[in-house]
């Protein structure tokens, strides 16, 4: 038995999912895909909800994934050089390709907050509410 479930927002930002219906996937390759990374549909394919409504849409997104980034780098690199004691040049080494392995992750995540914030759940849009 799953605590996020269909209806919580938590189940759609975690599966990244349409925030209308939370059937659609909001973007067209897995989470961890360096193939089309940033490619997104320009509707749900489920309740047609637009993922573009407007240009320039997911600029706030930008200063979401600055925010996550930002607090990301702070305690990763925190940790490894206090906690487990590597150098400040290994810590920011270490800090760089864990970055860029985990880029498009939050490029993607802040996106996806950045849709729920503006879109809302509708259950009568869902197939299985």
């Amino acid at each position: 038995m799953s605590l996020i479930k269909k209806g919580n927002p938590l189940y759609s930002i975690a599966h990244f999912k349409c925030p209308r219906c939370h059937e659609g996937d909001l973007f067209e390759t897995s989470t961890f895909s360096f193939q089309k990374p940033f490619e997104m549909p320009q509707q749900c394919s489920h309740c047609r909800q637009s993922y573009w409504p407007e240009p320039g849409f997911y600029y706030g997104a930008m200063f979401l994934s600055y925010i996550f980034t930002g607090f990301f780098c702070l305690g990763f690199v925190a940790i490894v050089h206090w906690v487990l004691g590597l150098s400040l040049f290994a810590s920011f080494g270490l800090l760089l390709f864990v970055l860029a392995i985990l880029f498009v992750f939050f490029f993607r995540f802040a996106r996806v907050i950045w849709i729920h914030i503006n879109v809302r759940y509708d259950p009568s849009k869902s197939k299985s509410a």
